[in-house]
Formats: structure tokens, C-alpha cells, sequence
């Protein structure tokens, strides 16, 4: 998960405690992540995985639309050429709500430098109180060479605990300059209105990335910055 939005437990208290940690599930599910995480500053995942053997670790701040601060870790591993397993820590601070996803993305058609390649995501989230689980899954889509631009696509759905499946969907674009890559992006999931986001992702050394992106959505706005470590 990329950007993890926790539902305003404070705007909920009427609710009976279980109802409260499903709709925080499900907020975190219709979070401009899109539940499935993509790789830092995107919120739109893309179709590309570590090299065998390769990881990668993330570290962000978030600062979400209801005005929750949210720490997150996310660890990322190749095992097997084509397979990726990543995994999501958040904590909303604000909320004092925990959350956590665990994902497989398998890379169906190989990466290429000009032309396309397909994944597909398999995954599982849930919030700490007992409010159950998320299940997850999308199909992506990454074009790279198009002209000046790298073009990311998914679809996907989530199925949280009780809840009928969201269908959620992105599209991203990444214009690569020099030593920055910024790009634009727009997301959203069924029966809710789309994000905009915009962001960028500069290399510090050959292994540390510097990332940040700013999004809008219905008149409010999320922002994040974070670090990524690659090994």
C-alpha cells in the first residue's frame, strides 16, 4: 500500500467498535493506494519487479485527506525470477490504528525498455482491533518508450470483511529527466470520486531514492515524503 488512508476513528465513536475497524479496513482498501502497493511516489502500481535476489526498503510519511499522520515501513523481495513479496507496516498516529497487507505480484510477460509487459497482484490487508481482513487482487499494465514517457495501468477489486467488492482502477505517467522522474497519475475505486496526484523520485547515491508526491481529492488534499533503499 502506497500513501495508507485510516478512516477518522474520532467521527465514528456512535458506531458500535467492530463497525468502526470495518470501515477503517475499508478506507484503507479505497485509500489512494488502491490497497495493492506500488512503488514509491506512485500510487498507480506498475507491472515490474525486483531482479532475483534483489529487495528494496521504504520508508514515508503521510499526511491524509481526514488530517491522520501515517508512518509506514514497506520491506520487498524477488525470491524467484518474475515474483515479488512486499509487504506494508502503517500506523496512523493520529488514530493510534495500526495496519498491515502482504502481497505477491508475479511478472506475467517479461520488462522491456520499449514496449509493454503485464503482472497481476495477489494480496491481503488488515487493521489491528479485530476488524477483520481484505483480500485484493489487479491485473497492471506498464508501456515504457512511449515517446518521452514510462504509462503504468491497473484494474483490480477489493473484498473487505462483510462488504460487497470494489472494483479500483489507475493511470499513471512518468516523464523520466535526468537525475528526476516526476509523474502524474489519477485513481479511484468504484462508487467514490477519483484522485489526482502528482509527485517525483530522485536518486541520492546508486542505492537511496528521495520521493514525494501531493494529491487532491474531492477538495482535499494528502501529501507524502519518503526514502527508498534499494539491495
Amino acid at each position: 500500500m502506497n500513501n495508507v488512508t485510516c478512516y477518522n476513528l474520532a467521527q465514528t465513536s456512535p458506531m458500535p467498535l467492530h463497525s468502526v475497524l470495518q470501515r477503517t479496513l475499508l478506507g484503507i482498501a479505497l485509500s489512494s493506494s488502491m490497497t495493492a502497493h506500488a512503488g514509491r511516489p506512485l500510487a498507480v502500481d506498475d507491472a515490474n519487479v525486483n531482479d532475483k535476489g534483489a529487495g528494496r526498503l521504504e520508508a514515508w510519511v503521510a499526511r491524509d485527506t481526514s488530517k491522520s499522520n501515517v508512518l509506514n515501513l514497506a520491506p520487498a523481495y524477488a525470491p524467484i525470477e518474475g515474483l515479488e513479496i512486499s509487504g506494508v507496516l502503517s500506523r496512523d498516529t493520529t488514530n493510534r490504528v495500526n495496519a498491515q497487507s502482504l502481497q505477491a505480484k508475479w511478472r506475467i510477460t517479461p520488462s522491456k525498455e520499449n514496449g509493454c509487459n503485464v503482472a497481476a497482484v495477489l494480496g491481503v490487508s488488515r487493521v489491528s482491533g479485530g476488524g477483520g481482513n481484505a483480500t485484493y487482487i489487479s491485473g497492471n499494465l506498464s508501456c515504457n518508450g512511449l515517446g518521452p514517457v514510462n504509462v503504468h495501468a491497473t484494474l483490480g477489486a477489493n473484498k473487505v470483511k462483510n462488504v460487497s467488492a470494489v472494483g479500483t482502477w489507475g493511470v499513471a505517467a512518468e516523464l523520466p529527466m535526468g537525475s528526476w522522474t516526476p509523474h502524474a497519475e489519477v485513481f479511484g475505486a468504484e462508487g467514490s470520486k477519483a484522485t489526482a496526484q502528482l509527485g517525483a523520485r530522485t536518486q541520492l547515491t546508486k542505492e537511496l531514492q528521495l520521493d514525494g508526491n501531493v494529491s487532491r481529492n474531492d477538495g482535499q488534499t494528502a501529501y507524502s515524503i519518503g526514502l527508498k533503499y534499494q539491495f
